[in-house]
């Protein structure tokens, strides 16, 4: 009889390997459906809002036309914001419409994005993130409000004053409508995103990564840095920053007052765990303790001989 080829010593390794790769595969083929989705759901966001970019942009300007009359441009006239190069309107539309599909289509991005990776977190673990996905939204629309009505106002009002009239000349404020719009997109985003500092911290919290002493210790250093970041991120003038600067730090003290809370809730959970680890650590020695206890009585005393001997 012909002996067998005998087995190769990787052969085991390939099927390790075959056996691994089909869960990988898996994970991969729903993250690009997951993407797909997302994807689809931006680019039917994006034809939608291109038919209302009209609409947005004009009430986008309303900062800009409001100031123009504050500083003494006729009321009956409509002021004139600039476009110097071709189709630079539709390209302003195009990038307006991204933006809008971008900021509605995030909580269902962020749903996706959830629903790849929670079954990798524990049932308590996706009980926390969710509440973040509805609190999120809300906060960059309370830094995009501060915006449009606080603090692009103000940075108008202050182009317009700089306006100079010389003895044979005059220096007027005409922007451009491209210019314009990334200010007022670029300011949206950064104090959308800096809203989220509450969350951040959170989440950092829960991770343990943050502790809220540290947090507490670090409050002068983080009011430094708040206002560093405010003055790089808003146009140059104190009220923008302060406009920006005040609102993030009572986000850090919001942020300081959760984390403590989540500290505070981890804490107890981790006691509640070590006593019933403690208690069950008791009930095995006292079950253990039983048993020898049982198994000595019911062994014959020392130097008696079994019956029938």
């Amino acid at each position: 009889m012909a002996n067998k080829a005998a087995p190769q010593p990787n052969e085991p390794v390939i099927d390790e390997v075959e056996a691994s790769r089909a869960p990988l595969m898996d994970h991969l083929v729903e993250l690009r459906n997951r993407m797909t989705h997302s994807l689809i759901a931006i680019g039917i966001l994006f034809c939608a809002m291109w038919f209302v970019t009209d609409t947005v942009l004009s009430y986008l300007l309303t900062p800009l036309g409001d100031a123009a009359h504050r500083a003494g441009r006729p009321l009956d006239e409509l002021f004139v914001a600039q476009t110097t190069a071709p189709l630079e309107m539709l390209f302003v539309k195009l990038k307006l419409a991204f933006v809008m599909a971008l900021a509605i289509g995030f909580p269902y991005v962020a749903y996706q994005v959830y629903s790849f990776v929670a079954p990798g977190l524990y049932k308590n673990e996706r009980a926390a993130i969710m509440p973040f996905l509805f609190v999120m939204p809300p906060l960059f629309a309370a830094g995009a409000a501060l915006v449009y009505f606080y603090v692009m106002p103000a940075f108008m009002d202050l182009s317009f004053s700089q306006e100079l009239t010389g003895i044979n000349v005059k220096a007027v404020y005409v922007p451009k409508v491209k210019e314009y719009y990334e200010l007022v997109i670029s300011l949206l985003m950064c104090f959308g995103f800096a809203f989220q500092l509450p969350v951040v911290m959170a989440l950092l919290s829960m991770a343990g990564v943050l502790e809220t002493s540290f947090l507490r210790k670090g409050r002068k250093y983080a009011l430094l840095l708040i206002f560093v970041v405010a003055a790089v991120v808003t146009p140059p003038d104190p009220f923008s920053q302060f406009v920006l600067g005040v609102p993030l730090y009572m986000l850090y003290e919001s942020g300081i007052i959760i984390a403590a809370l989540i500290e505070r809730g981890r804490k107890r959970r981790e006691a509640v765990e070590a006593k019933r680890e403690e208690d069950e650590a008791k009930r095995e020695a006292a079950e253990e303790a039983r048993r020898r206890a049982a198994a000595a009585a019911s062994a014959p005393p020392a130097g008696t001989l079994p019956a029938g001997e």
